[in-house]
């Protein structure tokens, strides 16, 4: 088996590929199509993760892939082969519409751990990494969640499925209970940045349900590599394939569950 460092390194030269197709794609005309009730794809996605998934092929051939717009060959490992799971680009609506939340979503999955991950931003230019045991990182920077103590003085953040149209009183509920407990509730529209910014101490806790492992696997190690908690609803173990995320500075981890 090679070093994490190694797959690291692989998994943020596939990033910095897809993030390059995304930058060229951006704010021009492309072909946009729904996939059901599952949201918005575009020829950018493809492309993106096309570029993507070459780099990581030849980075480990033997590993299996997860990816949103293929899905591909690698629902389940064991032992110790490698799965990469990869969302080319989180947030598509967003993207689709010009607003300016959005990335590229990277996570190497060996046995039952996830043990890399890499987000890009690549408008910003943020390239957010972790290896398990190692620390999470922006630019290079180490980061760690937020201080915060009190609910009052909390900024959360959440999002809404796709098909949230059959949850939506469950949604809300949520929302208005934490929008009253906090300072403030923000929904930018990609979990993958949201979980980032968690990481990095902007947000102090964030919470959604009915997620894909490409878009939580990433960062649930960054958030827990920079000193945070990740759970399900009811605190227990968090499941990258599980139904709902809770990450929060730890701190404010137990109040927040309350209010879910």
């Amino acid at each position: 088996m090679k070093h994490p460092e190694f797959w690291l390194a692989g998994a943020v030269e596939s990033a910095l590929q897809a993030g390059k197709v995304i930058r060229k794609h951006y704010l021009k005309p492309m072909k946009v199509r729904e996939k059901g009730r599952l949201g918005l794809v575009t020829n950018a996605d493809v492309e993106a993760e096309e570029r993507a998934l070459r780099v990581l092929k030849k980075c480990e051939p033997g590993f299996a892939f997860l990816s949103e717009e293929t899905h591909s060959n690698g629902e389940k490992v064991e032992g110790q082969e490698g799965l990469w799971i990869v969302d080319p680009l989180d947030g598509t609506t967003n993207f689709v519409h010009g607003f300016p939340m959005f990335c590229v979503n990277i996570a190497l999955q060996v046995g039952t751990r996830i043990e890399v991950a890499v987000t890009y931003h690549p408008i910003l230019d943020e390239l957010y990494t972790a290896i398990r045991g190692k620390g999470a990182f922006v630019n290079g920077k180490r980061m760690r969640v937020s201080k915060t103590r009190k609910m009052k003085d909390a900024l959360l953040s959440t999002g809404f499925a796709y098909s949230a149209r059959d949850t939506l009183s469950t949604e809300m509920s949520s929302f208005e209970r934490l929008s009253r407990a906090s300072r403030a509730v923000r929904r930018p529209g990609s979990a993958a940045l949201d979980l980032a910014y968690t990481a990095r101490g902007v947000f102090d806790g964030f919470w959604e349900r009915n997620l894909a492992p490409w878009d939580v696997a990433a960062g649930s190690l960054l958030v827990s590599e920079a000193g945070g908690k990740v759970s399900n609803f009811t605190n227990g173990k968090f499941e990258i394939r599980g139904a709902e995320i809770l990450a929060t500075n730890k701190t404010l981890h137990s109040a927040i569950l309350k209010s879910i």
